[in-house]
């Protein structure tokens, strides 16, 4: 069973969608904004290497002439 504790996770600080900062923590898990209406849930992926250049970020695009 997963756990759905809000004691297990950090509280995020503002809407990704409008910036305010009336959140509320939803009993299923995510998050609610009050000021846009919008639900939202935070996933965490996993750790990247500093060395790693994968991604569109990392990589570097070279023109042809």
């Amino acid at each position: 069973m997963a756990e759905t504790s809000h004691a297990t996770r950090q509280a995020v600080l503002y809407c990704p969608y409008c910036a305010e900062e009336t959140l509320f923590p939803l009993e299923a898990g995510g998050w609610e904004c009050r000021s846009c209406m919008r639900a939202f849930s935070v996933t965490f992926l996993g750790l990247s290497s500093r060395g790693h250049s994968g991604g569109a970020s990392g990589t570097s695009r070279q023109e042809s002439a």
